[in-house]
């Protein structure tokens, strides 16, 4: 069972917590319901000082009470609380990630590393929480007595929301082009000498990771393994000067013909398993349309639902496939940060957090 602290909730710890996405998770989850933040991990200049000393904070505000004299430990398991969020860097994630798991420790994980691994859940919980079944696969042929479940790129979660409800009119070909905001290039990412008044057309990776990711979510679980969904995704990934929100249009054919009203009736009444259980981070509608013919807007709608929905507009016909729109999305809190806790969440419900 995992241990519960005196007040009740989780005890839970953060890789990579003075990162960018460190720091959303830190701020996420203050005055989270099941889970209390006791842990803090990070590269070992930051181990042993406290976390206001260890992090520059660049969110808003300051360096929240609650975590401000938590001591930095190192990236390593011992110490750690069973269930760990990983906000590791990718070119150090892969190995801690896996001796965090094969000590035992739950991870989730917000880092690209062991997203397309066959065992390893990809996890959107309105969509895929059948995945979860992965797991089991995952410890057996691993030999670990934890497991690892990631969240997917920040682009990619937009993409697959608006999707999902989408998926039984037959997705045949989606070209989706990206208007991604600068956080989710992290602290410095992008200097400002090119970002602003600019558009960079190249976002290194991305645009493989919306292809293939995509594939993944939106498959169908066999009982041993994912089966890709067979739809062909070109997507093209740019940087604008945004500071939060990705914003993506989509065009789109599919095997059936459905209407414009059937499709508005799918956003309408699209809910998952985290709307079910009514789950703390999980909005009551996760993909919101938006009739005006100028939304959704990053300024005026990505921080609306604590940034956990997806907004979706102007759809119309589209003369080279059958449907285009417009949806948009907090990158560091429902691609990042958000996500990550929300497959937390899903995991306890479902008793993952207990085996």
């Amino acid at each position: 069972m995992n241990k519960e602290a005196s007040n009740g909730r989780i005890p839970v710890g953060i890789l990579g917590a003075t990162g960018m996405v460190g720091q959303e998770f830190v701020s996420f989850l203050q005055d989270h319901p099941w889970f209390d933040l006791t842990w803090l991990g990070a590269s070992d200049r930051s181990a042993g000082k406290h976390y206001h000393e260890a992090t520059a904070w660049r969110l808003g505000g300051e360096t929240p009470a609650y975590v401000r004299d938590i001591v930095v430990s190192e990236s390593k398991p011992e110490g750690a609380p069973k269930l760990v969020f990983s906000a590791m860097d990718a070119s150090v994630a892969t190995e801690i990630e896996q001796a965090f798991a094969a000590a035992g420790h739950i991870i989730v994980s917000n880092s690209r590393n062991h997203r397309m691994d066959a065992d390893v859940p990809l996890l959107v919980p309105e969509i895929n929480a059948d995945h979860l079944k992965l797991i089991a696969a995952q410890q057996k042929g691993r030999g670990w007595k934890g497991q690892i479940v990631t969240n997917p790129n920040c682009s990619t979660i937009v993409l697959v929301m608006a999707l999902a409800a989408l998926k039984k009119f037959g997705i045949k070909r989606v070209v989706v082009t990206t208007m991604q905001a600068i956080s989710g290039a992290g602290y410095p990412g992008v200097p400002s000498m090119d970002i602003n008044a600019n558009v960079i057309p190249f976002i290194g990776g991305e645009e493989e990771k919306m292809q293939q990711e995509t594939q993944k979510i939106l498959g169908d679980f066999s009982g041993s393994a994912v089966e890709l969904l067979p739809a062909k995704v070109s997507a093209h990934c740019n940087r604008v000067p945004v500071v939060d929100g990705h914003t993506i249009t989509v065009s789109i054919e599919f095997g059936k013909k459905p209407s414009e009203a059937e499709l508005l009736a799918a956003w309408r009444a699209f809910r998952g398993v985290p709307q079910e259980k009514a789950l703390p981070s999980a909005p009551p509608c996760p993909v919101i349309y938006m009739h005006e013919k100028d939304r959704p807007q990053p300024r005026r709608d990505v921080e609306r639902e604590n940034g956990m929905a997806v907004f979706v507009g102007r759809l119309r016909h589209c003369p080279v496939l059958d449907w285009k729109f417009v949806a948009l999305g907090h990158n560091t809190v429902r691609g990042a940060a958000g996500a990550a806790v929300l497959n937390a969440e899903i995991m306890k419900a479902k008793g993952y957090l207990d085996r």
